[in-house]
């Protein structure tokens, strides 16, 4: 990463500012399989009364990057940590996906003006309204 970018650019990492905040107010809780690194605060609660909890992003800035039972964890629904727990990802549970809006693969229903389907003839049902 360039000296311009590690100074100023806060959406590829962090600022030195955030850095030096995280050096003087964080702990480090665990990290994620893609390199996401968790802190909460040391001393003192937030403004909702609850430890604050953030994340530093390994590459971009994303919140889909963010894996389901870290999620839980940042938004206090549970308490541990995954790195003091033994986590057992549920069969259902998909890997991540990152979100792919304003990409080639970006889902596009049928009817949108960047897909070639066709929507469907409107069925009877809907009629549209007229100023009396």
């Amino acid at each position: 990463m360039g000296l311009f970018k590690e100074i100023f650019c806060w959406w590829s990492g962090n600022t030195w500012g955030t850095r030096l905040y995280i050096a003087r107010k964080m702990r480090f809780v665990g990290e994620d399989e893609l390199g996401n690194r968790y802190y909460e605060q040391r001393k003192g609660v937030g403004p909702t009364g609850k430890k604050r909890r953030f994340v530093t992003y390994k590459d971009y800035a994303e919140a889909s990057k963010v894996p389901p039972q870290w999620h839980g964890w940042l938004h206090h629904t549970v308490d541990t940590p995954p790195t003091e727990e033994s986590y057992q990802p549920k069969a259902w549970e998909k890997p991540h996906v990152p979100n792919m809006t304003g990409t080639a693969q970006a889902y596009r229903p049928a009817g949108s003006i960047l897909t070639a389907a066709k929507r469907p003839k409107a069925t009877g049902d809907y009629k549209a309204w007229s100023p009396e």
